[in-house]
């Protein structure tokens, strides 16, 4: 009974943390390969690297899909303004106050003259960051890490338990996981997604408010053309 309890608790604990180290373990990559370089798969291997990271987090996603709850949807009204504050909190340094356009990043438009490939990239891009993104940090920050601070077994506590401990590690955590010219932004961000838990007591509620966020952020950079913010 108790070697079946143990599997089942790492199974739980892998379902939530796992995701989220491929998703950082991926991104670290970006740059030890383009100091590597010499060919155009290492000088820009976000065009191969982030698909391969998509669909890697996605089959993790759903292999686990059943030690996630995210049945229960509430608050929705709520969730849904908080997604909307964070987009407009996020593009308002260049949209009201004067910040340089963030230009440089993942560009589609270099694949213009291939309309194939360039609504294949632009779809993959979508679906990471609309989908896959908020789900693997939303599981990995709200579902595991705030609950996992007010107690080690976090799968006991209830979505939305409140303490100050969990509450201002995984905000610093969130944080710091974002370049350092986004920490005011990931901060505020990482706090308001905090309050979506606590008011919604709902992981899917949370899922919700930065899968907005990333919906209304990704339809700004096509149009605005800010592929930093990718």
């Amino acid at each position: 009974m108790n070697s079946l309890s143990n599997t089942d608790n790492r199974r739980k604990l892998l379902a939530y943390i796992l995701p989220m180290a491929v998703l950082i373990g991926t991104l670290a990559l970006v740059t030890p390969l383009k100091k590597i370089g010499g060919a155009p798969w290492l000088d820009s291997p976000e065009y191969w690297l982030y698909p391969l990271q998509t669909f890697a987090c996605a089959a993790l996603l759903l292999w686990f899909r059943r030690e996630y709850d995210l049945r229960r949807a509430g608050g929705l009204v709520f969730a849904l303004a908080v997604g909307l504050v964070v987009f407009a909190l996020w593009i308002s340094p260049q949209q009201f106050f004067g910040v340089a356009p963030r230009m440089e990043g993942f560009n589609p438009d270099l694949f213009a003259a291939q309309p194939g490939t360039y609504w294949a990239t632009v779809a993959l891009r979508f679906l990471r960051l609309v989908i896959v993104v908020p789900l693997v940090e939303e599981i990995f920050w709200r579902g595991f890490l705030l609950r996992y601070f007010v107690d080690e077994k976090f799968d006991s506590v209830p979505m939305g338990t409140f303490s100050w401990l969990s509450f201002i590690i995984v905000t610093l955590g969130f944080t710091f996981a974002h370049s350092p010219a986004d920490w005011i932004a990931a901060a505020i961000t990482g706090a308001l997604y905090n309050v979506v838990a606590y008011r919604t007591k709902s992981l899917a509620s949370c899922v919700i408010a930065h899968a907005l966020t990333n919906l209304l952020l990704g339809l700004w950079i096509m149009a605005t053309k800010q592929w930093g913010f990718w």
